[in-house]
């Protein structure tokens, strides 16, 4: 694990009006990100675009989700200052999700952490069923889409808290181009048996994102 993740994420997404997109970005990244730089369990953020729909993405590194409980954070939440609250109160399209990492396999997290493309796949796994789904994707597609040289880093989570989706488990695949997702390695990783198990019960229907990283990451560790 890098000393810049954690054992936790905040992914949170906006989307601004186009006619203050640049005010947007302004705050994003000298205020709102910078105001919790020094907060207890904040590690560092990097944000990304969605590239498939009008939505900007931050995805916050934490020690664990419980960094979002401290008197500290709680401070920055309930004294916003009049830029923060009529931001908030104007973006659409919002999503925050807390999650609490379950696995991970990179060959160097460190350097796979800021790769260039982030491909976001969520499901909304039963209970009674999250042991096999986790064994699937950690012994069977992981290995198999790993096959495949641009895939650098895969994060799993648990879904803690969230909305607007209902989901309980996120993967998040750091790939150094996109064309990864064409690959011989994912196509043979859609393809197995255990897979084709998976996907003939009913509530095995993903929801997948792309994001193309935007600027450097910033720093939120002292």
């Amino acid at each position: 694990m890098s000393t810049l993740s954690g054992n936790a994420i905040l992914f949170s997404e906006m989307t601004p009006s186009a006619s203050w997109e640049e005010k947007f970005h302004t705050w994003y990244d000298h205020e709102h990100i910078p105001n919790r730089k020094g907060l207890p369990g904040f590690r560092s953020a990097q944000r990304y675009r969605n590239t498939g729909r009008d939505a900007w993405l931050a995805i916050y590194e934490m020690d664990t989700v419980q960094s979002l409980s401290t008197d500290a954070y709680r401070v920055v939440k309930e004294r916003p200052s009049e830029t923060t609250r009529w931001m908030l109160d104007n973006v659409t399209g919002f999503t925050r999700y807390t999650c609490s990492q379950i696995a991970e396999r990179a060959a160097d997290s460190a350097a796979a952490l800021d790769a260039p493309i982030v491909y976001a796949v969520w499901f909304d796994v039963p209970e009674e069923r999250a042991a096999d789904f986790d064994a699937w994707y950690d012994q069977d597609h992981v290995p198999l889409l790993f096959e495949c040289e641009d895939w650098r880093m895969v994060r799993r989570f648990n879904v803690v808290s969230g909305e607007p989706g209902r989901y309980t488990r996120l993967a998040l695949h750091y790939l150094s181009d996109v064309s990864a997702l064409d690959s011989d390695a994912r196509k043979r990783a859609r393809e197995t048996p255990w897979r084709a198990r998976l996907a003939a019960e009913p509530w095995f229907k993903g929801t997948y994102d792309v994001f193309v990283r935007q600027g450097a990451r910033q720093i939120l560790s002292q």
